[in-house]
């Protein structure tokens, strides 16, 4: 059927006709190359049939040699024709590729069309501005959210200042009695002078209760 429509004109997949003429000169180079191996064997047997008649019988070796000369030059038309076919087929491998590679680029030209849709440069650009704009203004808003917890409130610095070093002390203090074990210290002669004191007031203070 496909034959039929082809004859009358009907149309056809280019890739398809493209490797279906490089099948058949394929084919037709096969066919050449053997007819070409008998020619060149055809050449050899005249060639001995010659040598063979070049004493005894000159005619048939003359007969011989221009058989050769014909065949000779059926060859070179041959090698001719395969040449002419072998350039086709690769003019065709050639053309074949190059429309192969064009289809994948105008697929993949497609594809990057349908992925960017009706995004443009500017359309980039006005969206980069949207996104700045408004990236600095979340930074904004957050700045004046924190800015305005501490709003009407007075801090004296000078207080929080000694306050910290107050905070500092009482932190060393406490490091320095963990690291240090209290020493008893055994009483010297002021603490036994102290302790003569304390009676004779708390004697003072009998005798006038006494005396009342």
């Amino acid at each position: 059927m496909a034959g039929i429509m082809s004859y009358f004109g009907g149309r056809r997949d280019p890739k398809q006709s493209s490797r279906d003429a490089i099948v058949t000169l394929r084919q037709q180079l096969q066919m050449i190359e053997k007819k070409e191996e008998y020619l060149q064997k055809k050449i050899e047997e005249e060639v001995k049939k010659a040598r063979a008649n070049a004493v005894s019988n000159k005619a048939a070796a003359t007969a011989a040699l221009r058989r050769k000369k014909v065949t000779e030059q059926e060859l070179d038309r041959l090698q001719n024709t395969r040449f002419q076919l072998e350039m086709q087929v690769n003019t065709l491998e050639s053309a074949s590729f190059n429309a192969e590679n064009m289809a994948a680029m105008k697929k993949a030209s497609t594809a990057l069309k349908d992925i960017h849709g009706k995004l443009t440069i500017d359309t980039v650009d006005r969206t980069m501005a949207d996104i700045q704009e408004q990236t600095q203004l979340a930074s904004e808003v957050s700045e004046a959210i924190s800015s305005s917890t501490y709003a009407g409130v007075e801090i004296d610095e000078d207080s929080l200042q000694q306050e910290l070093a107050d905070l500092e002390q009482d932190e060393l203090n406490d490091r320095l009695m963990g690291d240090h074990v209290p020493v008893h210290h055994p009483a010297g002669p002021s603490r036994i002078e102290d302790m003569e004191d304390d009676e004779d007031a708390q004697l003072k203070e009998l005798q006038a209760a006494l005396a009342m």
